[in-house]
């Protein structure tokens, strides 16, 4: 596995991800302009597929404004979720976060979305609220999560 900054060239393949994972995804669009957002700053998990061939198998992205950072997307390919690809996004991104001067990350997450509350929790990041109605289709409160650097 090799975690790297999202290109343009990976753009195809993140989308296709964000399809299958979220009820309102992003477009294509609106990643690229994330990607060329100097506040902005995406990461792909790339691993080799069935065919031997380097894929894209999971995403996540930040906005910065330091000394803060709101995590916007995190999400990982269905078949090979459970495998470790959303913990080394998280671990990079907060990587990255330090080097940037991020002292904190705040995100939400589904209600519903238990894994990925799991592996927040593996991360660092700790619920310090709830947004009522955040989600739609279906409707659905958001937990707020943050994480603190020890730096």
């Amino acid at each position: 596995m090799i975690i790297r900054r999202m290109s343009e060239a990976d753009i195809h393949q993140v989308s296709e991800i964000e399809k299958e994972t979220f009820s309102q995804p992003w477009s294509a669009h609106a990643f690229e302009e994330s990607v060329r957002d100097d506040n902005a700053v995406f990461l792909v998990a790339e691993d080799v597929g069935e065919k031997g061939v380097p894929e894209i198998v999971g995403y996540i992205g930040m906005y910065v404004s330091a000394p803060e950072g709101e995590i916007t997307n995190v999400a990982v390919a269905e078949n090979v979720r459970g495998k470790g690809f959303g913990k080394a996004l998280v671990s990079s991104m907060q990587k990255e976060a330090e080097a940037l001067g991020v002292q904190v990350i705040f995100l939400e997450v589904r209600d519903s979305n238990a894994s990925a509350i799991h592996v927040y929790g593996q991360m660092g990041f700790s619920e310090i609220g709830k947004r009522k109605g955040f989600y739609d289709f279906p409707k659905e409160d958001a937990r707020v999560m943050r994480w603190q650097s020890n730096e």
